[in-house]
């Protein structure tokens, strides 16, 4: 009989709570550096969080390259293009030991990335003040004025093209305020 009410119950405990990582809503994301793979940073430490200030930002922490991390960076990538007098930037951070800039950059240019630094961060945790979880694969944070707006993470296969607009519709979010914009 017990083991009839534990194989009912199985398929309820066979799907995964949403996964949380990263800095939460409300809070401050931290300084780090990176190393850059892209433009004209490439092969230097880079902290883009202390550049960006209050302006408008996105970052991407991946785990693995794909090609849905791919349409998620350009579609970013193209909303860099167009808010340039915003100030916003969007860039990509690999979680990873040991960082191969040249695949990174080849993996950058083959899915058209333009604008948005590609780097990595020499250790699989990342940055310890992120708290991003060990089961999400990307987390991409939104934030402004120095704070989280949105966050949203994706365990392996869970960042489809299908799901990348649930992040791309928060973007506005980041530019609601004109003063929000200014240098």
């Amino acid at each position: 009989m017990r083991f009839a009410i534990a194989l009912t119950l199985l398929p309820v405990f066979a799907v995964a709570a949403p996964v949380t990582s990263g800095v939460a809503v409300g809070q401050r994301p931290g300084p780090y550096s990176f190393l850059v793979a892209t433009g004209t940073e490439r092969g230097k430490q880079t902290c883009y969080i202390c550049e960006q200030g209050e302006k408008p930002t996105a970052v991407v922490f991946v785990r693995t390259l794909n090609e849905p991390v791919g349409k998620l960076l350009a579609g970013l990538d193209a909303e860099m293009t167009a808010r340039k007098d915003s100030g916003f930037k969007a860039w990509l951070t690999l979680l990873a030991g040991k960082a191969d800039l040249d695949e990174l950059a080849k993996w950058s240019k083959s899915t058209g990335i333009k604008n948005a630094p590609v780097g990595a961060f020499e250790d699989v945790d990342g940055p310890p003040s992120y708290k991003l979880h060990n089961d999400a694969e990307v987390t991409v944070l939104l934030f402004v004025k120095e704070k989280v707006v949105s966050n949203f993470a994706f365990r392996p296969g869970e960042l489809t093209e299908k799901r990348i607009p649930e992040v791309m519709k928060q973007l506005p979010r980041l530019f609601a305020d004109k003063a929000a914009t200014k240098e």
